[in-house]
């Protein structure tokens, strides 16, 4: 069984959870070997019907005391850039692919993001590039997140979102 998580944490990224669930994507997903997309859409608006075939299924749930158990179960996450579900998935060692939203104004996000990326962590895309990206990422290129330094984690959003000089 190969998994796909996606998680918007608490908020509400509606274009992200319409665009992993549209039927192109979901092709691309099968297409690269997974059997299983979990969808935890927080706030958000758009509900994409639950599935299951003989050779996929398609959860869907809004919250969960903790996502350690989906992120456990997951060969993929595709998230939010929220730092604590980016920080969450990479300490778990997991492949991370960052979607950014353009729709809210507080662009740390992205440099966040982008940080990461530089680093070697993880992907990132906007929901328009998403499927692409899907199909032409190298999971093994990914480096792993050194875990247990939270206090460097931190200082490093501090100078993102632009608190320390």
């Amino acid at each position: 069984m190969k998994c796909l998580f996606v998680t918007v944490g608490t908020t509400s990224f509606d274009d992200l959870i319409a665009c992993v669930s549209a039927h192109d994507s979901l092709q691309i997903i099968k297409s690269l070997g997974y059997n299983r997309l979990i969808l935890q859409i927080g706030r958000g608006t758009v509900v994409p019907e639950p599935f299951s075939t003989e050779s996929f299924t398609l959860d869907v749930y809004r919250y969960k005391e903790s996502l350690k158990e989906d992120l456990q179960k997951a060969d993929l996450v595709i998230s939010h850039a929220g730092a604590g579900s980016c920080l969450e998935t990479l300490e778990k060692g997991k492949p991370l692919v960052v979607v950014i939203n353009e729709k809210l104004m507080n662009n740390h996000q992205l440099e966040l993001a982008r940080q990461l990326h530089k680093e070697g962590h993880l992907f990132y895309c906007t929901c328009s590039t998403l499927p692409g990206l899907l199909q032409s990422m190298d999971l093994s290129t990914l480096k792993c997140y050194p875990p247990g330094q939270p206090e460097k984690f931190s200082a490093f959003l501090d100078k993102v979102v632009g608190l320390q000089k």
